[in-house]
């Protein structure tokens, strides 16, 4: 996840990024980038004439405003996938996350699922994107909404992350029917709710359904933006976790007979600031991390949220205050949540008991100070194996695409019982391009948080 503003996307890279996907997914022929039946030449020219249309779906996505929190609009941007891909022949659910966190009827976690049968039995490729975007922000010179045009860019939020990879997927599968082309199997594209907010109303909860475990689904692939030349293969670790420090309430004219959680949240702060941030900065990662700043250790302090409700208020023309005002208080209650990221050395247990101890540390040192602190989310870092068929199919197509097809005997690094290893993998020349996609392994267990890309040469890395 990765706060934008004046985000854009080159819409011919990601055109020619989704051909090198089709163009080898069928296990059945792993030793060539082509699908059975398929005329590469002619499939990469009819994408090529289809960058306008990549444009304008780009453009029809990012002008429905997916802002999350709190949810909005995920219902109308279903439909819009779903309606036009219902035209193309696909087989079209829609599922709500009835029960989910962040679920209610003013906002509805609605996700959509297309799917379209090959004329013969194979293995189901399935293009996944999340269609929820983060608040836009300040600072904008376009309207982050507008979708506008500009020096052969998109300009919007959400055009980089998803909605430009979301639209050339569906061109790129549109393409592939158009073309007549009799593929094994079945292609499926998937728009769901919530990744940033961890998505559980999105792609965790089709994945407790079985909507990405075999038969059904045996590859999945994510258009993120990473980089036209790479695959995603390796994540880091996450903790999400909420700190509350605990305080007196009083009236604000006499502070001295309260407590401020505020100020014992601000010593907290201080300790983190000044001894776990610069612990963090020293642990780095013998894995090649993009981009290279990621590879130590990262603290992020996500919000505060201390003593009254948040009160809006205004001066009218007269200079005088209007709308709910603060009363005086001292604050009883003041809680911070934590953004941990945490590489492949280290573990989930030890990144909580570190916070644990610092606050340990001030339960001793400081009168008064109490504390509580719960899990949000975490997830331990994870990699796809490197040999899978649908990561060496995508190498070897996008090296086609891009012209530069090495021999299909380039040796493959062995498997790793490490899933945090980075290994060689030479057969992909490095890009000056900037943008990728994700590839997601299915399993029996229905393990979702599988993702995956490719990066320069001989190296395997990681995304934040």
């Amino acid at each position: 996840m990765r706060l934008r503003k004046d985000c854009n996307a080159a819409m011919g890279a990601k055109t020619r990024f989704h051909v090198s996907i089709f163009s080898g997914c069928s296990t059945k022929h792993r030793g060539s980038p082509k699908l059975p039946g398929m005329n590469n030449d002619s499939l990469l020219k009819r994408i090529e004439s289809k960058q306008g249309e990549v444009v304008a779906l780009t453009q029809a996505l990012v002008r429905i405003p997916t802002i999350n929190p709190p949810g909005d609009a995920y219902e109308a941007c279903a439909h819009l996938l779903g309606e036009r891909l219902q035209k193309r022949g696909f087989a079209v659910e829609y599922i709500r996350a009835e029960g989910a966190p962040g679920d209610r009827n003013s906002h509805p976690r609605v996700n959509v699922v297309a799917r379209y049968e090959g004329k013969s039995a194979g293995e189901c490729v399935h293009f996944n994107s999340h269609i929820d975007v983060v608040e836009a922000g300040s600072g904008w010179t376009t309207d982050p909404f507008g979708g506008e045009v500009r020096d052969g860019k998109v300009y919007g939020r959400g055009t980089c992350d998803m909605k430009g990879g979301l639209a050339s997927s569906v061109i790129a599968c549109e393409a592939i029917l158009e073309e007549g082309l009799d593929f094994p199997g079945a292609l499926e594209i998937s728009g769901t709710v919530d990744e940033e907010s961890g998505g559980f109303a999105g792609v965790a909860y089709l994945a407790e359904r079985g909507y990405f475990t075999k038969p059904r689904v045996h590859h999945v692939i994510i258009p993120e933006p990473l980089g036209v030349d790479r695959i995603c293969l390796g994540h880091r670790g996450v903790w999400w976790g909420e700190v509350e420090t605990q305080g007196r309430i009083a009236h604000g004219s006499m502070p001295f007979l309260g407590d401020s959680a505020i100020n014992h949240m601000s010593a907290f702060i201080h300790l983190l600031e000044t001894q776990l941030q610069p612990r963090l900065s020293q642990r780095h990662t013998a894995e090649p991390v993009e981009p290279p700043g990621a590879r130590v250790s990262t603290l992020n302090i996500n919000s505060l949220h201390g003593g009254q409700v948040e009160q809006l208020f205004s001066l009218d023309a007269r200079g005088r205050p209007t709308g709910d005002l603060p009363s005086p208080v001292v604050a009883h209650s003041c809680r911070a949540v934590l953004d941990r990221r945490f590489i492949a050395e280290e573990n989930l247990e030890a990144v909580k008991a570190e916070i644990v101890a610092m606050l340990e540390e001030l339960k001793r040192s400081r009168p008064g100070f109490n504390y509580g602190i719960k899990d949000i989310m975490s997830f331990v870092p994870t990699a796809t194996p490197r040999d899978a068929p649908v990561v060496l199919a995508t190498a070897r197509a996008i090296a086609r695409v891009l012209g530069r097809m090495k021999p299909a005997t380039s040796p493959v690094p062995a498997p790793t019982t490490r899933s945090t290893s980075c290994v060689s993998a030479s057969s992909m020349p490095a890009s000056p391009t900037a943008r990728a996609f994700w590839i997601w392994r299915t399993s029996p267990t229905n393990t979702w948080a599988f993702r995956s890309w490719w990066t320069a040469p001989k190296s395997w890395r990681w995304r934040l």
